[in-house]
C-alpha cells in the first residue's frame, strides 16, 4: 500500500462504488449501510468544504444514499454537477434520444439471464457480473443500439459494465469544473477512484499537480494505491483524524 503523505490545504474527489463502498452483484444490491456519512461530513468540515463525490451514479442516487447529506457531487460520469452552493448543472445532451436504445437494450438482458439494464437518466449501463461469458454480447447490443445516435454518444467500459453515456463529459472534466470553484481553487486535489472511469479523473488529477489514489488492483495512471474500500475508509479517517 502506497499512500501520500498527509497534508492539509486538500480538494478531496471520491469515488463510490468500489472505492468508498464494495461492489455489489447488483447496483441496487449494495449495501447502503456501509455509508459512513459522519465520516464524509467530517472529512467535507476538515476540508474547508471542497469535498465533491465524482460518481457514475445519478445525483438523485446519491443524495439517497448518502442522505441528509446534500454533498457537491458529479453523477452520471460528469453529466450532470452540484456545486458547494447547491447549483445544479448539466451538459446539454437530448435524454429523450435514449428511449430507443434504452427499449433495445431492454429486451436484450431479458433474453439473457445474469445481465441487469440501469437506466440512469442520461446514461444506461448493461451489467453483466452475473454473466462475464456475455462481456462481448453485451458490448454488440450496446453498439448496435447505440449507432443511430452516432457521435453525440460513447461507450465506455468498466467493472463489468458497458454504459452508454452522452459524449463530452467524464470525471476529469468535472474535476476541473470544481477546481475552479470555491472552495476547491487553489487546493490541491486528491482524487480516489477504482475503475476505468476514473482515469480521466486520475490524469486531470496528475496534471494538477494533485494526488491520484487507484483503490484495488490493476493498470492505472493513478500514482498512489489503496488495497480496498475498507482501506480507503480507514486512510481518510486518519487524515481526518490529523487535521480535524
Amino acid at each position: 500500500m502506497r499512500v501520500p503523505p498527509f497534508q492539509p490545504g486538500w480538494a478531496l474527489f471520491l469515488d463510490v462504488d468500489g472505492t468508498l463502498l464494495d461492489i455489489a452483484e447488483r447496483p441496487d444490491e449494495v449495501d447502503t449501510h456501509a455509508v459512513d456519512c459522519e465520516l464524509v461530513e467530517g472529512l467535507q468540515r476538515a476540508a474547508g468544504g471542497a469535498l465533491a463525490l465524482i460518481s457514475g451514479r445519478s445525483l438523485a442516487q446519491l443524495d439517497g444514499m448518502f442522505a441528509p447529506l446534500a454533498l457537491p457531487a458529479a453523477g452520471q460520469h460528469g453529466f450532470e454537477r452540484r456545486d458547494a452552493h447547491g447549483r445544479r448543472r448539466r451538459h446539454r445532451f437530448p435524454v429523450e434520444t435514449l428511449a430507443r436504445p434504452k427499449e433495445k437494450l431492454r429486451e436484450f438482458a431479458a433474453r439473457h439471464s445474469g445481465l441487469a439494464l440501469e437506466d440512469k437518466g442520461a446514461s444506461l449501463a448493461l451489467h453483466y457480473r452475473l454473466a462475464p461469458e456475455l462481456e462481448q454480447a453485451a458490448l454488440e447490443a450496446v453498439r448496435k443500439a447505440s449507432a443511430p445516435l452516432g457521435s453525440a454518444v460513447q461507450i465506455q467500459g468498466g467493472k463489468m459494465v458497458w454504459e452508454l453515456k452522452p459524449a463530452g463529459a467524464d470525471k476529469g472534466i468535472a474535476i476541473e469544473e470544481f477546481m475552479r470553484e470555491a472552495p476547491f481553487a487553489g487546493r490541491r486535489p486528491v482524487f480516489l477512484g477504482d475503475d476505468v472511469t476514473d482515469e480521466y479523473g486520475f490524469r486531470v488529477v496528475n496534471r494538477l499537480e494533485g494526488h491520484s489514489i487507484k483503490v484495488g488492483e490493476g493498470e492505472t495512471a493513478a500514482h498512489w494505491r489503496l488495497a480496498s474500500p475498507s482501506a480507503a475508509r480507514a486512510w481518510l479517517r486518519r487524515w481526518l483524524d490529523t487535521f480535524s
